[in-house]
């Protein structure tokens, strides 16, 4: 959820300095993944991920290391990190490959711009993270088209084309098909 004020683009980077990037528009939507395997990749109770066409992040700086690490799906995410200092920076994950960036919030240089949309994984939250009225949470993934708003559902059926695309060339390629994923990224 964009907060009240936020101007386009921001920008991030790393603790470093050597990667940084620039948010040229409004993400599609912010998760606030409560999984496990968030919480032991983050090292911290949960991830907040703001989701964005990969045209719409620019590189100002350092090209990211891309790191393939296993997921909770089987298929694994990609996390770009900083090749001084290794923090993550954005994800792609298998189901939305890359076309999407799951960009860590906290690593814009305005992290409170980005308020979570919705709460996922609750299920697997720690007990004592209280989840604040008003905002959607779920105790697992959820459907695109009940929770984004009308802006990201527009946004998403013009880059559904090149996701479909991606995932062919995957299934020809012999790649783990996503076998009934819906039209949104998913983990």
């Amino acid at each position: 959820m964009v907060r009240d004020g936020t101007v386009f683009p921001l920008d991030g980077g790393c603790d470093c300095g050597t990667v940084r990037y620039r948010m040229l528009t409004a993400p599609l939507f912010v998760h606030c993944c409560h999984c496990r395997w968030c919480q032991r990749e983050s090292g911290a109770s949960f991830a907040l991920n703001a989701l964005i066409e990969t045209e719409r992040v620019v590189h100002l700086a350092a090209e990211p290391h891309i790191i393939d690490t296993p997921s909770n799906s089987g298929r694994g995410q990609r996390i770009a990190r900083c090749p001084r200092c290794s923090i993550a920076i954005w994800s792609h994950y298998a189901g939305a490959g890359p076309v999407i960036r799951f960009i860590r919030v906290g690593t814009l240089d305005e992290p409170d711009s980005l308020a979570p949309d919705i709460h996922i994984f609750t299920a697997s939250r720690q007990p004592w993270v209280l989840l604040p009225p008003g905002v959607p949470a779920v105790p697992e993934y959820y459907d695109a088209a009940s929770h984004w708003p009308a802006e990201s559902l527009a946004r998403r059926a013009a880059y559904l084309p090149r996701l479909q695309a991606y995932r062919a060339q995957q299934a020809s390629a012999g790649a783990a098909p996503d076998a009934g994923a819906a039209p949104a990224p998913r983990r």
